[in-house]
């Protein structure tokens, strides 16, 4: 087992947190009851994950009040009704302010688990279990939580930090391939705009990382979670660095909306936004061509797209991105990389530029 830790001191209490990464530690009960300071828990997951880890998870707490709700697995589910269901599920049994929501399964139950225990009166403590390679390096760490909607990805939320993280390298071993390469995209991000070693590694082992070889995934898992927690410690709330991590996500963000958040997972329109925001790179001279060859090349490597869907003109595409997050005071700001494993933010890029780069990279003209 490894042991890290995300240092967000705070004025009334310390909110520095643990992650740990190892085999086996759903098993774990003493560590995850450790997390719980109340004698109140409530279980979220969904129909997929339930079958497979529930049980062990709740053999945790056979000294608590235990509330479980199982919810419909997918993106789609992500919104405010499926919010309002939860905070009624814990008002229904009577869960006080004491209680501690715990989070198993992926990105989607980790961003709503974290979210409804932000809003529940005013806010409880909340544990994340994920279950997926995604929310494993990235969505399970730094406290981003939020639900969607129509009309932008992750619009509606709250930065609120988990008790700890704990990441059981062996549920990789049920992850279906098409999850297991979405995952791969956030790994290959944190390459890209920190960890030019990392990406290097990453392009020599990205075969023994599709066949799950234990050693690999550990290793892809641990740097990937001492990156993101140290962009985490420096800049919890988004206000400078922490936005590189955002590297590929606003050109996925408008694919995922475009979509309906229906037929692309998270990590494959992150992998095309990538591309996308590489050959942007690429074309204000910050980022040399064969760099942004090397993105694309490992990016289907992992198996994962590299072009846009065919019905995403470049005028749509722009008209999703302006609702986004990263639109400060009207500008929109993307990530770019100033060479391969440095990225930077940008908000002067001219839109004539991007629009080039968009139906360079596939998208029809409308």
């Amino acid at each position: 087992m490894r042991r890290l830790s995300v240092q967000l001191p705070g004025e009334v209490r310390d909110r520095s947190y643990p992650i740990l990464i190892g085999p086996g530690l759903l098993d774990d009960g003493a560590t995850l009851r450790n997390w719980v300071s109340g004698r109140e828990v409530f279980i979220l997951t969904n129909a997929t994950v339930a079958p497979l880890y529930l049980a062990r998870v709740e053999a945790a707490f056979s000294d608590c009040r235990l509330g479980t709700l199982v919810l419909p697995d997918g993106e789609s589910h992500k919104h405010l009704g499926t919010l309002d269901r939860i905070i009624g599920a814990l008002l229904e049994q009577r869960h006080s302010r004491s209680t501690t929501l715990l989070a198993l399964g992926g990105g989607v139950i980790g961003d709503m688990t974290g979210f409804a225990a932000a809003c529940y009166q005013r806010g409880v403590d909340f544990i994340q279990v994920p279950t997926t390679l995604l929310a494993q390096v990235d969505s399970s760490i730094g406290g981003k939580t939020a639900v969607n909607h129509a009309l932008g990805k992750n619009m509606i939320g709250a930065f609120h930090q988990p008790r700890g993280v704990l990441i059981d390298t062996d549920v990789l071993a049920t992850l279906p391939q098409r999850e297991l390469a979405a995952g791969l995209a956030e790994v290959i991000k944190y390459g890209c705009i920190r960890d030019l070693q990392f990406f290097a590694w990453l392009e020599s082992n990205m075969p023994a990382l599709l066949a799950r070889d234990p050693d690999a995934l550990a290793q892809a898992i641990l740097r990937s979670c001492e990156t993101k927690a140290e962009v985490v410690a420096l800049d919890e709330r988004e206000s400078g660095l922490r936005a590189i991590l955002n590297f590929g996500h606003t050109f996925g963000h408008a694919i995922e909306t475009h979509t309906g958040y229906q037929s692309w997972l998270h990590g494959e329109a992150v992998a095309v936004g990538m591309v996308i925001a590489a050959r942007l790179s690429a074309a204000l001279g910050m980022l040399s061509a064969a760099d942004a060859d090397r993105i694309e090349a490992l990016v289907r490597a992992a198996g994962l797209p590299t072009a846009p869907p065919s019905d995403l003109g470049a005028a749509a595409f722009l008209d999703h991105m302006a609702v986004d997050k990263k639109v400060v005071d009207g500008r929109l700001r993307l990530i770019v990389l100033d060479g391969l494993g440095s990225a930077v933010v940008r908000g002067d890029i001219e839109q004539g530029v991007i629009v080039a780069t968009l139906l360079a990279a596939g998208a029809p003209h409308e």
